[in-house]
């Protein structure tokens, strides 16, 4: 693939994975509305691990922590902080799992990908995210995760599978909904993508390494580079964003964008 469109992937791809706004719905918009073929699922989830070493680097602290607590479950502790962190992150992971695997089976995932899809459900997804923001009340932090939340985030981000909802964004207005702050419920959306991401990436590597492709291993370690520096720049601005910002720009952002892939869709 072109070095340019490796730069505009990646980008895309950093930009967008932790913003409520879905990256998976731009990733497939971006060949829909340029023309270029579609960069395929092995380039999907190489820029994907670009921004899952972005999160576990800004987030180095929780993720140690998590660590910590799973091998401590392993060892029959199940009382520590850390050990709660590291189940309520498994018991998240679950649904998501199950609801990919699902798609996979039946073979849906592509179906998903249309554009009149992924327009829906920028504006459903944009319209749930104010409502949560909205009305959600702001009184627990990260530390009183609870397993019945967890649980419920973990739903939540199983409609994050269709393109233009947005990992993100449900995962967070389910956070906001639970009553979570709004920089805690970012934090707790983007530590439950760090297992999501580990197993679609391991997954797909697997294809990569079994089908020899040397090209386009170089090219997924490209774009992998690149979204890793574009995903912690966008991880540290959003976070201070989320210190004095509601969710309304992005809620803003999200309607006007599906409006305009409607108009599109149908020209």
């Amino acid at each position: 693939m072109p070095l340019l469109h490796l730069v505009i992937l990646a980008l895309i791809q950093g930009i967008t994975e932790f913003l409520p706004i879905s990256s998976s719905g731009h990733l497939a918009l971006y060949p829909l509305l340029s023309g270029a073929p579609d960069q395929g699922l092995a380039l999907d989830v190489a820029v994907h691990v670009g921004t899952l070493a972005a999160v576990m680097l800004y987030f180095r602290g929780d993720v140690a922590a998590a660590v910590r607590g799973g091998l401590g479950l392993l060892r029959g502790n199940v009382n520590s902080q850390e050990a709660r962190l590291a189940l309520h992150l498994v018991i998240a992971t679950i649904p998501a799992v199950v609801a990919g695997g699902a798609l996979s089976l039946f073979d849906l995932t592509g179906a998903l990908r249309s554009l009149q899809v992924i327009a829906w459900a920028t504006i459903l997804g944009g319209v749930l995210l104010w409502l949560g923001d909205r009305f959600g009340r702001e009184k627990k932090q990260a530390g009183e995760w609870r397993l019945s939340d967890a649980l419920a985030m973990g739903v939540a981000q199983t409609f994050a599978l269709i393109p233009g909802m947005s990992r993100s964004g449900v995962t967070i207005t389910a956070a906001r909904a639970l009553g979570y702050i709004r920089v805690d419920a970012a934090r707790l959306s983007m530590l439950m993508s760090i297992p999501v991401i580990v197993a679609a990436g391991m997954l797909i590597g697997i294809e990569i390494a079994e089908a020899g492709d040397s090209a386009l291993t170089g090219d997924s370690l490209i774009a992998m580079l690149l979204s890793f520096f574009a995903a912690l720049a966008a991880i540290a601005v959003f976070m201070r964003m989320l210190e004095r910002w509601s969710m309304t720009v992005f809620v803003v952002y999200r309607i006007l964008l599906g409006v305009a892939l409607l108009l599109i869709a149908n020209w």
